[in-house]
């Protein structure tokens, strides 16, 4: 007889690059079949990007400060600049999803493209942060890997959003779906080709734990609320908090 292997049979690092992909496209999928529900979705991804940076990034970085003699408040330098280095990228190199009532009139499917293919290369970006988070351990990999599952999920929605919203057909949007969900998987196993050493991690989770904050307070949580805000999604978002809260807790215990 023939066994069905589960992914979460394999090793870690594995499992989480194929969720990634995973995230991705159930993401995109559901921009085109179930956009009712996608502010709820939301908010638990805005959620569950909270409480990765608080209970496991922040306090990974507050150890390895102390490990190589380094003083706190130098070790959230990297935080802020990660926080401020995106809102850059974001507002002016077009990450950003573009609103509707903004850009009515000018809805090219070039510009859907150039836009879909910024998010593809964000998320390769978020590849590599996976593979270095296991770099430093499996605790932090997991951990990390949630908040980019999270993320990838809304890139996912937001990949075919800006493809179809500019006018693009539906098919080329599942293949710039398809783009955006195996970048990931390459930007992590390009992460076996290199080791960063302790300090130059340290500098990464806090660029890292930045680029989350602003994606989840400046990006995810106001589009949650954008169309269809209730306590319903707010909701969802402390229920994201919370069960992430519990699964960090399991695995660092």
């Amino acid at each position: 007889m023939y066994r069905m292997i589960s992914i979460f049979a394999l090793p870690p690092f594995i499992t989480f690059i194929i969720l990634t992909c995973l995230a991705t496209f159930i993401g995109g999928m559901i921009a085109l079949r179930l956009h009712t529900k996608i502010h709820l979705l939301l908010g638990f991804t805005a959620g569950v990007i909270l409480s990765v940076v608080s209970f496991d990034i922040l306090p990974e970085i507050i150890n390895l400060a102390d490990k190589l003699y380094i003083d706190i408040h130098q070790a959230f330098i990297p935080l802020v600049v990660g926080f401020l280095l995106f809102h850059i990228i974001e507002k002016y190199i077009l990450i950003h999803h573009t609103h509707e009532e903004e850009y009515g009139s000018h809805k090219h499917p070039t510009i859907g493209m150039g836009q879909a293919l910024a998010l593809i290369g964000h998320s390769f970006l978020d590849g590599v942060g996976i593979g270095l988070a296991f770099q430093i351990s499996e605790g932090t990999g997991i951990a990390i890997a949630l908040a980019v599952l999270a993320h990838d999920f809304s890139d996912g929605i937001n990949t075919v959003s800006l493809m179809v919203s500019h006018n693009n057909s539906r098919l080329k949007a599942l293949g710039f779906l398809a783009l955006d969900a195996f970048a990931p998987v390459l930007g992590a196993l390009s992460t076996l080709l290199f080791t960063l050493p302790p300090f130059y991690s340290l500098i990464y989770l806090g660029i890292f734990a930045g680029f989350l904050l602003y994606i989840g307070s400046s990006d995810i949580l106001p589009e949650a609320h954008s169309k269809r805000s209730s306590w319903i999604t707010v909701g969802m978002t402390v229920f994201g908090s919370l069960l992430t809260y519990v699964v960090l807790s399991y695995i660092n215990f």
